[in-house]
């Protein structure tokens, strides 16, 4: 790895309590922070719509929600209309966000949210051979875990919430 700010080779050393890449040049310390991305649910009726993976992407073959790395500079949520444009051809409005998904072993943190509204004709983009409304209750295999836990907290998410309160006087 070579340093961002010179160029120079970095080595390995203890920096803040951790491991991380230091410049032999001038020192500069480089945080290997997360990368973050964006995924967006598009449903209707019951319905998500779900794009199939080309085989030039990770898990080919296999269905998930559009999603993307935020480019530098980007605003969150500007990216997922951006990507969820890309790989629908759909313009959406987002409702709030669902959540933001991370765990210790992964690279990336996931901002996820849902649509509030659509317009346009779904047309598959570049990492998508296929587009297709599935039902919510019947998905085919999803190409990743976290997919399966953003269905899960899009459901939790219409459910009303719990009653506070007793019945004792």
């Amino acid at each position: 790895m070579y340093c961002q700010r010179c160029g120079q080779p970095t080595h390995v050393a203890l920096h803040d309590g951790r491991m991380r890449p230091v410049c032999t040049g001038c020192g500069a310390v480089t945080y290997l922070d997360p990368k973050l991305a964006v995924a967006v649910l598009v449903i209707e009726d019951d319905r998500v719509l779900l794009g199939k993976r080309a085989d030039h992407t990770r898990e080919p073959g296999k269905w998930s929600f559009p999603a993307g790395f935020v480019e530098r500079g980007e605003v969150v949520e500007a990216a997922a209309i951006r990507e969820t444009l890309e790989e629908t051809g759909l313009t959406v409005t987002l409702g709030p966000i669902l959540s933001l998904l991370s765990t210790p072993s992964e690279t990336v943190a996931l901002a996820v949210y849902a649509a509030s509204s659509f317009l346009g004709t779904p047309a598959p983009g570049d990492d998508l051979v296929e587009l297709q409304w599935w039902p919510v209750s019947a998905l085919p295999e999803l190409a990743f875990d976290h997919d399966t836990d953003i269905m899960e907290l899009w459901r939790a998410s219409l459910a009303p919430p719990p009653c506070q309160g007793s019945l004792k006087p």
